[in-house]
């Protein structure tokens, strides 16, 4: 939509696409619209102020005019005349008022003058009311003031002519909506205009939200793409800085300081010579001299006065030793005569010093300041009670409580209908004292709640509460407030009877209603409810309330009472609020009514939902009670979501995860068997149901349950398999082997015939085995695995050309396999040293770039040859081409001296924050200091973040063996079996061992934590290995030096000297 300003200043809409729109068909729909032909129409860009002179067939949108953006139509003025010129934007001091003492030009010279216009009524007046009118002899046609010399034409003329151009020159120019800034400035802002900001403004919200991540993300790469281009001077020398630390003392020393050398600070010190005056040393000795005797002057006074002209001289030595005898006397007459013990309460003799006050000479002065002027405000205005509790409480503050009392008694004698004088008055009073003054409160205020409720607390038997309760209520019984105490302080029976009289004194309170039906017997809670729904027609709470007691009574008819009060609100025009009902099905659930919060859901949850929305709003609602634990409100949710959805398999599969995680087998197997019924098509829900039988023991249900489900999808391979692994796990050999025989034959996939292999490898069939993995990859050559388990049984053999050759043929179809590639050259290194193994890997690493397992492979080749600065150089290098692998970045942080694994892990958490290659590393670090709770969290946040990964849980659990406790150690088994965890470099090869096919997760667990161990040791013995090397070669070059000396000097001390 397009928005043109006709020359009569109306504004036409045209419904045009600018991308799409031309120029010519822009004029043309004018012309259709307003009569105007096109041969007179002049079109400006309201913003730029640019005439639109581009030929006919360009496109609007690339004259920069977007959808609702707004044209200025002007019309040319033949007959001799020139066009219109296009009014300038004024700039913004134009449009402000000057200051008071303006002058014109007086910057430059000039001198203001003022004439007799600018005297008097000419000048700009504030608006007054006119007294034209009730002036006598003031005609309707009298000339107006200010018609002087000098001031032109009367502002009302100005206006005119305004109105007569059509537009206000001194408008200001708005950057966005351009000179139609003020077109509807008059128009009146009602309830629609409100309504539709609000719409536009929740739809700005919502796309805006949409592009938040995309925005963050962009913002993010563009900030990294920034530092990497301009680092700081910090990052361009940390690697230098890491490198201090070789640096010896001998080097520090001989590092200069560096000083300011500049000639411009560079002053000349004068040194000179002076004796030192006899005075000074006078002076020096007059100062430490004591002064017994009394001067005579002061002994003409009778030693009690001080000369005016004499400073006294006093010897602070013994002043400070007259004050250690005073204090020791103090506490000598506090400690106790006869037994020589102390009586004095050391911790009470510290608090009373810390209470002591001591007020500065400025807060006295603030304090009189005022204390007069709360004494002006009382003698002035005595009946106003804030004066008086102010002049209470200064005097209190300043510690005269006394008077704080005696003002507050007054301000009670002035304003004896203040109950906050009242109370003010019985805070400050004494305990004894309190009563009377609060008793005297409730006497001039009988009324006041907070009066009979400031009584009852200074009561300390509940009985005189009561009684102090059931006073107030005499003079007060429509106080809720007082109901609810004095309820609280009675028994059962006598809380029934009171809550009686208080729904007669309270009948609009709905607590009062529910704490008697509490209290009260079925039929009897009955009759309640039903006379609190008449006095209270529009609270839901009594209808919730009332399905809690027939839920409790056993009664059905709880989804009837909530349906029917639904009803009944919506009859009375109350809005139902989806989500306050959902809140009220919650505390249902956690007051143990599960009928009640399943009949709110069912009929609440759908409400002002849309259609469309309705599958997505339940799923998110139904997550949200999961996480804040209410789990029977999420089922009812799922529940009523698949009363509507029966076919929906995603939220069949959220239901089922649900009771996985919170319900019970038998509840599980009948949503299982519910959800079959109604998408019988669905794999996925006949394998859990099968699943679950199996892992509850029931082997024959499970069988049938796949056998049901090969019925309802007759050549379904995930079935073929899953009845497979059923027969397998549970030491079935031959029926596995007719079972994946058979769907062979069907034409299964490259997953039939590597499952076939690997039954054949178990039963120790070998020839079957390779004539399987033969027809296999006649089938399927590019399926990796079967090259790679091929390969591997050539090895196991030890036939390692025929591996070798297999490995090749595999890499030919398989380029991008990175298992073949680190196969083969495992299997080079093996064979013909590091040399083959790092070609292969050089290979691999220029037909698979940034890869960093390859990286990982050539890095680990030379450190397992003690090639440790190649390492360091590959690794280098990695960490250049894949700056976010967290398995390069744990490397790395083990591959650094001790001292430097801090800065090193510092670096991998900003490159890759979330790995759990890096957090595991981490925690490993923090594990070595004996920092044991900061390792336990490291630990627990890389197995939450990956718990796939064996290696992490094998890690945690043997950490957990050495520094845990038993309850520790069996948390981490439990949630490891729970994981079932597939992936890991140490995990994979122990699981997939032919000896471990069969083996539990925990047991497998356990023989890595032994790997673990193992390998921890090894490093351990190769580290002493090295370090004994390096001592024995250290004393080999020794011993040779020494025996090269001897040489040297036994050959010197056979040649003759002449």
């Amino acid at each position: 939509m397009v928005f043109i300003t006709s020359p009569n200043h109306k504004t036409l809409n045209l419904n045009l696409n600018p991308k799409t729109t031309t120029l010519q068909t822009l004029k043309l729909q004018i012309e259709q619209t307003s009569h105007i032909p096109i041969s007179q129409q002049r079109l400006f860009i309201s913003q730029s102020l640019q005439l639109l002179t581009q030929s006919d067939s360009t496109l609007l949108s690339d004259l920069n005019i977007s959808p609702l953006s707004t044209l200025t139509l002007h019309i040319p003025l033949f007959g001799g005349t020139q066009p219109p010129a296009v009014p300038k934007p004024r700039l913004d001091f134009l449009n402000s008022k000057p200051p008071a003492n303006y002058v014109a030009g007086l910057g430059r010279g000039a001198t203001g003058f003022t004439t007799r216009s600018d005297i008097g009524p000419a000048r700009a007046a504030p608006d007054l009311p006119d007294r034209s009118a009730t002036t006598i002899g003031g005609a309707a046609g009298a000339a107006p003031p200010g018609a002087g010399r000098g001031r032109g034409k009367p502002e009302e003329e100005e206006e005119d002519d305004g109105e007569e151009k059509g537009y206000d020159e001194n408008q200001k120019f708005d950057e966005f909506e351009g000179n139609d800034v003020g077109l509807f400035a008059s128009a009146e802002y009602d309830d629609e205009d409100k309504e539709a900001d609000a719409v536009w403004e929740a739809i700005e919200q919502r796309m805006d939200s949409r592009r938040k991540d995309r925005r963050e993300a962009r913002l993010k790469q563009e900030i990294e793409k920034y530092r990497a281009s301009n680092p700081k001077i910090t990052e361009q020398f940390a690697n230098l800085k890491r490198q201090l630390y070789t640096v010896s003392a001998e080097e520090w020393d001989k590092i200069p300081d560096i000083g300011d050398y500049s000639a411009r600070n560079k002053k000349r010190k004068f040194e000179s010579f002076v004796p030192v005056p006899d005075t000074l040393f006078e002076k020096a000795r007059q100062e430490q001299e004591h002064v017994t005797a009394l001067d005579p002057k002061s002994r003409a006074a009778t030693g009690t006065e001080t000369p005016w002209s004499q400073t006294p001289v006093t010897d602070l030595t013994a002043v400070g030793d007259g004050r250690s005898t005073v204090l020791s006397l103090k506490l000598d007459r506090l400690s106790d005569s006869v037994s020589g013990l102390t009586v004095v309460d050391p911790k009470g003799y510290l608090t009373d010093l810390k209470s002591m006050k001591i007020t500065s000479d400025a807060e006295i002065s603030d304090i009189k300041k005022a204390r007069l002027l709360l004494k002006s405000v009382t003698q002035t205005n005595p009946k106003h009670p804030p004066g008086w509790i102010a002049a209470a409480r200064l005097e209190e503050v300043a510690g005269k409580i006394q008077a704080a009392r005696q003002l507050i008694q007054k301000g009670c004698e002035e304003c004896p209908k203040s109950e906050d004088v009242w109370l003010e008055a019985c805070r400050l009073a004494s305990p004894d004292g309190a009563k009377a003054v609060i008793a005297a409160g409730v006497k001039s205020i009988p009324n006041s709640v907070k009066l009979w409720m400031q009584a009852a607390k200074l009561e300390h038997d509940d009985s005189n509460k009561s009684r102090v309760l059931r006073k107030g209520l005499e003079h007060i019984p429509d106080s809720v407030r007082l109901w609810k105490a004095v309820v609280e302080l009675a028994n059962e029976e006598d809380a029934r009877l009171l809550l009686h009289r208080a729904v007669e004194c309270c009948p609009l309170h709905i607590e009062l209603w529910l704490a008697l039906a509490r209290l009260e017997t079925y039929d009897n809670a009955k009759k309640v409810l039903n006379k609190a729904r008449e006095k209270l027609s529009k609270e839901p709470a009594i209808w919730i309330t009332a399905a809690k007691l027939e839920e409790a009574n056993g009664n059905t008819s709880v989804g009837k009472i909530i349906e029917r009060g639904i009803r009944a609100l919506q009859r009375e025009g109350l809005v139902i609020d989806r989500e306050a009902w959902m809140k009220e099905a919650e505390a249902a659930e956690r007051a143990g009514s599960v009928a009640t919060c399943q009949a709110i859901i069912r009929n609440t949850i759908g409400i002002g939902v849309e259609e469309e929305d309705r599958k997505r709003t339940w799923v998110a609602d139904a997550e949200e009670c999961k996480k804040r634990g209410s789990i029977e409100t999420a089922r009812a949710i799922y529940a009523h979501a698949l009363t509507v959805f029966l076919s929906k398999k995603s939220i069949w599969l959220k239901a089922a995860q649900l009771e996985k995680s919170h319900g019970t087998r038998e509840s599980l197997d009948a949503l299982l068997r519910k959800a079959v019924t109604y998408r019988p098509q669905a794999e996925v829900l006949w394998l859990m149901g099968a699943k679950e039988k199996w892992l509850a023991g029931d082997v024959f249900n499970a069988r049938k349950i796949l056998e049901e489900a090969y019925a309802a999808i007759p050549n379904s391979e995930e079935i073929w398999l899953a009845a497979f692994k059923l027969e397998f796990e549970n030491h079935e050999p031959e029926r596995a082997r007719l079972l994946l025989a058979k769907a062979r034959e069907k034409g299964g996939t490259e997953r039939v015939w590597m499952k076939s292999a690997i039954v054949e490898r178990e039963l120790g069939n070998l020839d079957e085995e390779r004539k399987l993995l033969a027809e296999g990859l006649k089938r399927f050559p590019s399926f990796f695995k079967l090259w790679l388990m091929l390969g591997q049984l050539e090895e196991r053999l030890n036939h390692l050309d025929k591996a070798k050759e297999t490995y090749d043929s595999g890499l030919k179809h398989c380029s991008n396999s990175i298992p073949l590639w680190l196969s083969l050259a495992n299997l080079e290194e093996k064979m013909n040293g590091l040399s083959k193994a790092r070609a292969v890997l050089t290979m691999a690493r220029k037909k698979n770039p940034q890869n960093p397992e390859l990286w990982l492979a050539a890095v680990r080749a030379e450190l397992r040859h003690g090639n440790k600065k190649e390492a360091d150089i590959l690794m280098a290098k990695a960490l250049q081409e894949c700056p976010n692998s967290g398995i390069l970045w744990a490397a790395s942080i083990e591959m650094v001296p001790r001292p430097q694994r801090k800065t090193k892990s510092m670096d991998a958490l900003k490159k890759c924050d979330h790995d759990p290659h890096v957090i595991a590393a981490v925690a490993k670090l923090f594990w070595l200091d004996r920092k044991v709770d900061k390792a336990r969290t490291w630990l627990n946040r890389a197995v939450t973040l990956a718990p796939d990964i064996g290696d992490f849980w094998a890690l945690y659990y043997k950490f957990e063996l050495q520094n845990g406790t038993d309850d520790n150690q069996k948390d981490v088994l439990k949630r490891c079996i729970a994981a079932e965890p597939k992936h890991g470099e140490k995990w994979q090869p122990i699981s997939k061992a032919v000896e471990n096919s069969h083996q539990p997760t925990e047991a497998i667990l356990k023989k890595v934590v032994v790997a673990l161990g193992k390998e921890e040791s090894a490093a351990e013995n190769n580290r002493q290995h090295y370090v004994k090397w390096l001592i024995e070669k250290e004393q080999y070059w020794k011993e040779k030096l020494v025996h090269s000396v001897l040489y040297y000097w036994n050959f010197c001390s056979r040649i003759p000297f002449y």
